[in-house]
């Protein structure tokens, strides 16, 4: 493994953005490249880190300063998660699902909430997740059939999500539950402790990669939450739930190009330094042409989704970009990856290098938070209109 950090040249509004990059450099190369290989072969999550990232103020970012957020804009929140990403997948993308988590409350919850909730779950070294998805609701969210049944003050949930990152070790999950009728009306969003009774987590998935990053099923048997707790309306659940999502397809765009970006620096190293025929083999321009390819991919994906997130900071729409910036930029990532593991020939392929654990772990960002698939039905529908059944 290369020891450099990738030295992007980026493009930050402010000095204080820039400050802030260099600490996250700092930290990334100091506390968290260094156990990435050894912690992810053993599935070790690193929890340690995010309190450290909690302490240093980097887990509320994009939130406003009021509640314990960093009033960043997304342009400089994502830069941060590039790279963490590229020093371990595990802590950027995590960072990220805990910011999907705090959108709902942030974004649709009363005052009275975000200043109950917000200061502990955005700096006070809570970690957070999101519970959208269920075994038979995947793409198809609007048919999820967890309940939240009124029970006086309260309501009590009752049903099973999956595929959820921190599942377990999470300390709140935004929860959203059917309340009404069928489809997308019939949605609620709540907040839900992650000690609540009833709540339990299935064992956690084996997977291809991201062995150190929990996902899991969640069982609610039952699960009593306070009205104080419900997200918004009663039947806006859904809503809020695509919003979160816009912003959660931008943060596994971000990821996505820390993962090629770390794996084109190693296939760079190592091109330099690998001898063959008496030269270099970055001399030659097979290989040449391959790194040149690569640099591009992650150019390319690294500009549209900072075009996507510059909308978004100006308030303008941004959900046709978001979906074009996550399948651009996971789509390169899978590529970029692919090409590291050959320019390293035979020893790409072993756990000797990491640009093996880099190309499994890119596989995920293909599929999570709408599969690549979706995207491109998101995009086509913005620009087509919806489909005609």
């Amino acid at each position: 493994m290369t020891d450099r950090a990738p030295q992007v040249d980026r493009s930050l509004p402010t000095e204080e953005s820039r400050d802030l990059l260099a600490l996250v450099r700092e930290i990334a190369q100091r506390e968290i490249r260094p156990r990435a290989a050894e912690e992810e072969d053993a599935g070790s999550f690193p929890r340690e880190v995010f309190s450290l990232l909690s302490e240093a103020g980097l887990l509320g970012l994009p939130y406003a300063g009021e509640f314990g957020g960093g009033d960043q804009p997304y342009e400089v929140y994502l830069q941060v998660l590039e790279e963490l990403a590229a020093a371990r997948l595990t802590v950027g993308l995590g960072v990220s699902v805990h910011s999907l988590a705090c959108h709902g409350l942030a974004g649709y919850g009363t005052k009275e909430q975000q200043g109950a909730h917000l200061p502990a779950m955005l700096g006070g070294g809570l970690l957070g997740a999101y519970c959208l998805s269920e075994p038979s609701s995947g793409s198809d969210a609007a048919s999820l059939t967890t309940k939240a049944v009124r029970d006086g003050e309260d309501w009590l949930i009752s049903g099973t999500k999956a595929w959820i990152t921190h599942g377990g070790v999470a300390d709140f999950y935004t929860v959203l539950a059917r309340t009404g009728v069928d489809g997308p009306k019939g949605i609620t969003a709540f907040l839900v402790p992650g000690d609540a009774e009833g709540l339990t987590a299935a064992v956690p998935e084996k997977k291809m990669g991201m062995k150190g990053s929990p996902t899991a099923q969640l069982h609610f048997d039952g699960v009593r939450v306070p009205d104080t707790r419900r997200i918004g309306e009663e039947g806006q659940g859904f809503t809020i739930a695509l919003a979160a999502l816009d912003a959660g397809r931008l943060g596994i765009a971000a990821c996505a190009i820390g993962v090629a970006q770390a794996a084109l620096d190693e296939a760079l190293a190592y091109a330099l330094d690998r001898k063959q025929f008496g030269h270099p083999i970055a001399d030659f321009q097979g290989l040449r042409f391959m790194l040149a390819d690569m640099a591009t991919k992650i150019e390319a994906g690294r500009a549209l989704y900072l075009a996507a997130a510059r909308l978004r900071d100006a308030g303008k729409p941004f959900s046709r970009q978001a979906a074009m910036a996550k399948l651009f930029c996971t789509d390169a990532a899978m590529a970029v990856t692919t090409d590291a593991v050959q320019v390293l020939g035979g020893y790409g392929y072993t756990a000797d290098f990491p640009v093996e654990r880099l190309m499994r772990e890119a596989k995920v960002l293909q599929i999570v938070e709408g599969t690549n698939q979706i995207q491109r039905m998101v995009i086509a529908r913005h620009l087509a209109g919806p489909e005609s059944r």
